[in-house]
């Protein structure tokens, strides 16, 4: 990536979470000026303030519904990435509205600050569940997508570009079932699997700051951007898990829970009809352009999408963290 940060303040929200803490070790590096971490728990701020020691990053605590903390660390931003969320999808059925709070009226806020701030650029982290969605994140998260889409159609280009990147399950970040199952092993319990069956996009932390930065420096506003992945069912994936542990724990099958489905969907069919292929990406448009889509799919879900083969699948979970 050619991404240039030299002398650029970038401001991450929700920014002591797996991406921001992966952004933090891509940039920390470079010639960028300043990385804002923007979130609620003072303790993981001060876990990073020990970890990271550097004058580069800065700590704010605040609240993306509370539009006063957010405007108080968005002067001086150049650039914005918008990853705060709740996505944990049980808590997210259990209360709703706190979803709808978070990623629709949040993002809103951040939006709306960041503008009248002068940011620059604007990445929206968006999910796979914002496809079809049936479950509350889902829905919220659709509709975290429909209030950026709008702010990017009422916002000059010139001096804000508003862009979403939508991605699927990332191994080993918080709330994923990976490290459930790490874990289980290692306690000597059985693996609790909801539905074997049910298949999912599955990328590295890696590749997911990849999808930001390459959208990051191709974007027009109002895009939405996805990476090409790879799918694996759960009990492949839970079958991979043991395989690296050489453990023998029974699979236990506990039923699909509310708001779980059984494939996830990052392009959908409406989306594939103006989707323009990047190579190593899809680009969706705001706004249809001449380009005539080539995807070989009507729609891109994790079913038809192409499988991991049973090393891939070790390789990508060994490469992040498991072993």
């Amino acid at each position: 990536m050619t991404t240039n940060f030299k002398n650029k303040t970038l401001l991450i929200t929700g920014g002591t979470g797996t991406f921001g803490r992966a952004v933090l070790d891509r940039l920390i590096d470079t010639d960028i000026k300043e990385i804002r971490i923007f979130s609620r728990d003072e303790q993981k701020q001060d876990d990073m303030k020990r970890q990271y020691k550097s004058s580069k990053v800065k700590f704010y605590i605040g609240d993306v519904r509370d539009i006063d903390s957010v405007k108080s660390a968005m002067w001086g931003v150049d650039y914005v990435f918008h990853a705060a969320a709740l996505k944990i999808i049980s808590a997210c059925e259990d209360c709703p509205i706190q979803a709808v709070k978070t990623n629709v009226i949040g993002t809103d806020n951040v939006l709306n600050a960041a503008v009248e701030s002068g940011v620059k650029k604007i990445i929206v982290l968006s999910t796979d569940k914002a496809c079809y969605p049936i479950s509350s994140m889902g829905t919220s998260k659709a509709i975290m997508e429909k209030v950026a889409l709008a702010k990017s159609r009422t916002t000059d280009p010139k001096s804000t570009t508003i862009c979403i990147t939508r991605y699927g399950n990332i191994i080993c970040s918080r709330g994923s079932v990976v490290p459930l199952f790490v874990d289980q092993i290692k306690s000597g319990n059985p693996l609790t699997i909801s539905n074997p069956d049910m298949t999912r996009f599955l990328m590295s932390i890696d590749q997911a700051v990849d999808l930001v930065m390459f959208a990051f420096e191709n974007a027009q506003s109002g895009d939405i951007f996805v990476q090409k992945s790879l799918t694996a069912t759960i009990g492949e994936l839970g079958t991979a898990v043991k395989q690296i542990f050489k453990s023998n724990a029974e699979i236990k099958i506990t039923g699909q829970t509310c708001g779980e489905k059984n494939h996830e969907t990052l392009l959908t069919r409406e989306e594939c009809q103006v989707a323009i292929d990047m190579g190593g990406f899809y680009r969706v448009p705001i706004k249809p352009t001449n380009a005539k889509s080539k995807l070989p799919f009507d729609e891109y879900n994790s079913f038809t999408a192409q499988r991991f083969t049973e090393k891939q699948l070790k390789e990508i979970l060994v490469k992040s963290g498991v072993k």
